[in-house]
């Protein structure tokens, strides 16, 4: 596992101010729009990497094809959806070190140019091997992307609205797999590429209008600076930013005083909680079979025999995971994350349950013919309620039960580990519907949802309105969940 390299952190003169959650006095928030609008627009490199995600759906079946001007098999199709979780957990390694180092403005910037040149590569293939380098080169900046955007998102958002901001890393890859699914419907092959191409670019000029994070600024000694930024964030007129600062630096310089290996980490017990909690989620994230299910959706529906034209199942389907990860961005303060992710497994297992059942009935001969909504039914609750809570809250919560100095460090491996379970599910789905049929597929599934409801009951802890401090209490057992 990589760690983070760290740079001994400047020791800046602020002003002290009351402590965040925790002080003798509350500190004054500052405006909101300005955090929604710079964090949505940070994320749309999320939009980037719901394109390159999705695009399989509507693109694989066709070029597998017998009149595909690019004819590929299905091994050959197994591995162009695969490679690009593989580059994906490949590119999410260096990407802490690389925000450290370079900022998180400037990476996500320099994260657009590999985008754009895997869709050139796509629409200027002439053979396997272009899509093939194509995909995993997606995967390199989808991967880096999904640490350097969420990691931005966090430092410029208020306590008040982290949960919010948190989901927004999430919302913008649904509406990436929604914008790939209705194009893809309805478009070309090489008209897909060409959109898809145009969001990365889009982000690259978003980001060139937004500041670099107050905390970062701090960390490389530009005090100044990380206040201008802060009062573009928080409004000009934001009287709370020096206590804000002074809080920052404080944190900073107990990370520095503490600045160690994740492996000489791993022997205080808060941080191995926060990793088996942070990565038990990341995992079940993916055998929940979210990934399977939408690159494969226009697969399941048509192995179904549903009445509605697969391409428009498809698009129904990433219009509701919009609007339920639009809700999980509003429900998120207020119903709190263990209770939304007890939900989402526990319906997301049901749902499998009922997709096997189906689907065992279809393969053992039984008339399904008046139940083709059923596939459709299944597949649109179980995104909803996976856009509800472990679409968005795995990611949100990396961000929140890591101290500091561990942050970097443990985001990237977590991201790491994350993309290379897509890769897992991904390569064996195809196997699976094979060996043990799609009942049994969808049957596993559900089982680990199970397996994931159980998670969250024993281990997992409300954070919802929990200042850093309080939260590292609760791993270190120093108080109650």
């Amino acid at each position: 596992m990589a760690t983070t390299q760290r740079e001994e952190t400047p020791m800046v003169a602020l002003e002290n101010g009351p402590e965040l959650n925790g002080g003798s006095a509350p500190r004054e928030e500052g405006e909101k729009l300005m955090q929604y609008v710079a964090g949505f627009l940070a994320t749309l490199g999320a939009l980037a990497a719901g394109t390159v995600l999705a695009w399989t759906a509507p693109t694989l079946e066709a070029l597998q094809a017998d009149d595909s001007f690019l004819p590929v098999s299905p091994d050959q199709g197994s591995w162009i959806g695969s490679l690009m979780p593989i580059g994906a957990g490949i590119g999410a390694v260096p990407a802490g070190p690389l925000t450290d180092k370079l900022g998180r403005k400037v990476t996500m910037l320099a994260l657009s140019v590999p985008f754009v040149i895997s869709w050139l590569l796509i629409l200027f293939a002439s053979n396997v091997p272009m899509l093939y380098a194509a995909r995993f080169i997606g995967g390199l900046a989808t991967g880096a992307t999904s640490v350097a955007a969420p990691m931005y998102a966090a430092e410029i958002a208020e306590v008040s609205i982290r949960g919010t901001l948190g989901a927004f890393f999430q919302l913008q890859v649904t509406i990436g797999i929604l914008l790939t699914f209705i194009v893809g419907g309805f478009a070309s092959y090489t008209v897909l590429a060409a959109v898809s191409m145009m969001v990365p670019i889009v982000w690259c000029v978003a980001v060139l209008l937004l500041p670099e994070t107050p905390l970062h600024l701090l960390k490389s000694g530009k005090p100044a600076d990380a206040e201008a930024a802060l009062r573009r964030l928080r409004g000009a007129s934001y009287r709370g930013a020096k206590a804000e600062l002074g809080e920052m630096q404080r944190n900073l310089q107990e990370a520095a005083r503490n600045d160690a290996s994740l492996g000489d980490m791993l022997k205080s017990r808060a941080v191995i909680k926060a990793l088996v909690i942070c990565l038990g989620l990341m995992v079940f994230q993916q055998v929940s079979g979210i990934n399977a299910v939408m690159f494969y959706t226009v697969t399941i529906f048509k192995a179904a025999g549903s009445t509605l034209d697969p391409s428009i199942a498809t698009i129904i389907v990433g219009v509701v995971q919009v609007l339920a990860t639009l809700a999980a961005a509003l429900l998120v303060e207020r119903a709190g994350r263990r209770i939304l992710l007890l939900g989402s497994a526990a319906i997301m297992s049901a749902m499998h349950i009922l997709l096997g059942v189906y689907f065992y009935m279809s393969e053992s001969g039984s008339d399904v013919s008046k139940l083709g909504w059923l596939p459709l039914m299944c597949v649109v609750l179980f995104v909803v309620v996976f856009s509800l809570a472990f679409g968005p809250i795995p990611w949100m919560m990396a961000g929140e039960i890591f101290t500091n100095e561990v942050k970097g460090s443990a985001s990237t491996v977590a991201a790491a580990v994350n993309w290379i379970m897509a890769f897992a599910v991904t390569k064996v789905f195809g196997t699976m519907m094979t060996s043990i049929g799609t009942a049994g597929t969808f049957w596993t599934f559900g089982g680990c949802c199970v397996a994931a409801t159980v998670f969250v009951l024993v281990l997992v802890f409300e954070t919802k309105g929990k200042s850093q401090q309080e939260v590292q209490d609760i791993l270190s057992g120093r108080r109650s969940r």
